[in-house]
């Protein structure tokens, strides 16, 4: 478990090597840039605003047509494709990339072009669907929509609301030497009507209509509404022809789709590089990076770019007054936690990395909630045949939760082996249903679910060891600072107070008979335990307000500090959620079992049993694993954590490859 020491570098290098350089950086990715020199009348900083702007701009189009492409012209992936990671190309890929990157572009942009395309021929195609259906009442009209009559005489073609009789319609217009009233459809809600009149009587006529509620209809044309419907009927067809000309298209710029992937990570990396070009202080014929790296990666940088470039490196300690980056490394047993680590904070300055130490007490505590041995393998089984299949290609972040999983099954499967839970008593069960004799496998050492006070009990010691190493491990970050006071007043008082109260309570028969403890501990020993906890109690008074010089206020506050002593009852309370936990699983277990027993009817009841047990445990799995992996974290982070650990460190961010399809090898 190892915090890594990082080094300070300072790199001046010739102007003419600054894209070389960088991409060589970038594709290393070792070193966090800082570029903290300010501009002067020496050193300037280049202003790259187009260039970002026209890489953002094609990262954006190339984001767009894949996402296109993908809902055009999907592809068939296998359904695991996904855990593989990106794709490892050589640098030379990336360097005769630039030849063609002019013409992927003109298909990136074709392709965003022809869903543009798309989407105003489907617009079209809608509006050409509400003119149909806005023809359909007029449909049996022989004369445009747009008729106003002749020199003669006057027509009104519209709609009046409700369904009226002819016969009404004539007593309305009775004043009308010579009218017409055709009725060209009806319903309920509307009539429509052709009217036709002489021209000295049209103003009447209209204000009759008007009075009754007369429009003209939305739907205006030359044609008879017919002829009308056949126009549209060719419309429509011209524009489906349009949709599959684009569509086909579509299908042979998707034959582009793996270049324009490799397009957009070529612009990424471009414009993660111009930003770091637009920071870097430069003159007219050098430039300088800034930055930190880990000091293990110092000699084999420097010797690379030695070899390469006209160059000149840099290495120093960083000061204390720094914002130094913390990177973290540790074996393949506890890598896997660096995340869980990460996700609550980094170290801070001076502290250590509890990784490994979480590690062993975050595999423990996973499998012991979850205590199933069949759940075990199947999450051994499934991890381990993921990181086997992609462990070499997979991103860094998933194939460490791969491994932490794997790691959490194999502890699941021994806990639940101590506890005799295979699928809960499932060999119980199809024993006693399908063999007629019930056959049991005993457990390594208790069942929680027939003996719980006892699994709480354990659920407890478990939590004062976790509670105890976290005071330990504040014990030794004290003696790495030198803090030998620190050692005594806040670290082996709290160890006299917490162990001689344990001591203590072991003597009082309350106690140990509401824990079923058979366990007697000499008087002496409870004496000697009330000794230790009052001297741990009166030096916690007397010394943990000791930066302050009023008696009265130490005083106050040494009282308040071993108030404390609730906090970690509290704590040492909630790692009950182990039994909680614990026996959730195997009841549930029993609940699914005894539904699939109750279905054992004969030779068939095999298939409804073998239903009920393979859903019932793949959804019980799914729960209490995710529950077990929540609470697993909460102690960490709340009560172990909260014994030594602040955090606050800044992670390492390094100058690297960003992309999102492909991996760039560095030779």
């Amino acid at each position: 478990m190892a915090v890594l020491q990082m080094q300070r570098i300072t790199i001046c290098a010739l102007k003419k090597d600054r894209k070389q350089l960088l991409e060589f950086l970038q594709r290393k990715g070792v070193v966090e840039i800082t570029n903290e020199i300010s501009e002067d009348d020496v050193f300037h900083k280049m202003d790259v605003s187009i260039a970002v702007s026209l890489l953002e701009k094609g990262k954006k189009n190339a984001e767009e047509a894949i996402r296109i492409l993908n809902e055009r012209v999907p592809e068939k992936t296998p359904m695991l494709a996904g855990l593989g990671g990106r794709s490892i190309v050589d640098k030379e890929v990336y360097d005769e990339f630039a030849e063609k990157r002019d013409k992927i572009s003109q298909v990136v942009n074709r392709i965003v072009q022809i869903e543009k395309q798309l989407a105003e021929s489907k617009s079209e195609l809608a509006r050409i669907g509400t003119q149909a259906e806005m023809l359909i009442p007029w449909s049996g009209l022989d004369i445009p929509l747009n008729f106003k009559g002749t020199k003669t005489t006057k027509a009104y073609i519209g709609t009046l609301p409700g369904e009226w009789v002819l016969d009404d319609l004539y007593q309305e217009m009775a004043f009308a030497e010579e009218i017409t009233i055709d009725r060209i459809s009806s319903n309920k809600m509307s009539t429509n009507l052709f009217v036709l009149c002489r021209n000295e009587d049209a103003e009447q006529v209209f204000e009759k209509l008007r009075n009754a509620g007369f429009s003209y209809p939305s739907i205006q044309g030359n044609k008879p509404p017919m002829e009308m419907e056949e126009d549209l009927k060719l419309q429509t067809k011209e524009v489906l022809q349009d949709i599959e000309a684009l569509t086909d298209e579509l299908g042979e710029l998707s034959k582009e789709k793996e270049e324009i992937r490799f397009y957009q990570d070529y612009c990424t990396l471009r414009l993660e590089k111009y930003e770091v070009l637009g920071s870097l202080p430069q003159s007219k014929n050098i430039f300088v990076i800034t930055g930190y790296l880990p000091e293990e990666d110092c000699a084999d940088l420097e010797q690379s770019l030695y070899k390469d470039y006209e160059i000149h490196i840099e290495f120093s300690a960083p000061s204390d007054e720094e914002d130094v980056p913390v990177k973290l490394k540790n074996n393949k047993f506890v890598e896997p936690l660096e995340g869980t680590i990460e996700s609550f904070s980094l170290p801070g300055k001076g502290e250590m990395d509890p990784t490994a130490v979480t590690a062993i007490f975050y595999y423990f505590l996973f499998g012991l909630m979850l205590s199933d041995a069949v759940y075990g393998l199947v999450m051994v089984i499934c991890c381990g045949s993921v990181l086997l299949k992609f462990g070499k290609t997979m991103e860094d972040g998933l194939n460490k939760a791969m491994k932490m999983f794997f790691y959490c099954g194999i502890s699941t499967t021994f806990w639940g082996v101590m506890f005799g839970s295979y699928l809960g008593d499932i060999v119980d069960t199809f024993s006693a249903s399908f063999l007629g004799k019930m056959v049991s496998i005993p457990p390594v050492w208790f069942f929680p679910v027939k003996e719980p006070m006892r699994m709480l009990v354990f659920s407890m010691l478990l939590g004062i060891i976790h509670l105890l190493t976290g005071l330990t491990m504040k014990l030794y970050q004290n003696y790495k600072a030198k803090d030998y006071i620190g050692i005594v007043y806040d670290v082996i008082f709290w160890y006299f107070l917490l162990i001689g109260s344990i001591l203590a309570l072991m003597g009082v028969p309350t106690f140990t008979n509401t824990l079923g403890l058979t366990i007697s501990l000499p008087g002496a020993v409870t004496s000697i335990g009330g000794i230790l906890a009052a001297v741990g109690a009166i030096g916690i008074v007397l010394t943990n307000g000791r930066e302050s010089k009023n008696p009265f206020k130490r005083f106050l506050k040494g009282l308040y500090a071993l108030y404390g002593i609730t906090g970690y009852l509290s704590d040492i309370l909630s790692y009950s959620r182990l039994l909680a936990l614990g026996l959730a699983t195997g009841v549930i277990c029993t609940v699914i079992n005894k539904m699939a027993s109750m279905t054992a009817i004969g030779p068939l009841g095999i298939i409804p049993f073998l239903i009920i047990v393979i859903f019932g445990h793949t959804l019980n799995i799914a729960i209490n694993a995710l529950g077990a992996y929540v609470h697993t974290t909460r102690l960490q982070y709340v009560e172990f954590f909260g014994k030594f650990y602040n955090g606050g460190g800044r992670s390492f961010r390094p100058f690297k490859v960003n992309t999102k399809y492909y991996k760039i090898k560095e030779n």
